[in-house]
């Protein structure tokens, strides 16, 4: 097993997010988890990322707040404990379109 504290947990730079702080909990050199990566990501008022698509699948699971998941079909809200699935290269934005601080739970395929 391996735990990793919170207050252990080092901030990386997220490349096309704005406005949030990202913190990697499992995976890529913080665990030593191989098939997936597990990260929290803080959304400030205002922030969100851009439009993009990538090869790995993801979940998003909404711990806090209300944060606006938008894909090239819709957008859809997300509130506490809210989830939805991303396909492998499907393009996807978040938008943090409330005036409160949002946070959620990431989980990317290794692929």
């Amino acid at each position: 097993m391996q735990v990793n504290r919170i207050g252990d947990i080092k901030e990386y730079d997220a490349p096309g997010h704005f406005d949030m702080q990202a913190l990697r909990m499992h995976g890529l050199g913080a665990s030593d988890a191989k098939s997936f990566s597990v990260g929290l990501s803080h959304f400030y008022p205002g922030g969100g990322t851009t439009h993009t698509a990538s090869p790995p699948e993801k979940v998003y699971v909404c711990l806090e707040g209300e944060i606006t998941v938008i894909t090239d079909d819709g957008e859809e809200v997300l509130g506490p404990m809210d989830s939805c699935y991303i396909g492998s290269n499907e393009g996807r934005s978040i938008a943090n379109r409330t005036d409160k601080n949002a946070t959620i739970l990431v989980i990317v395929s290794a692929a």
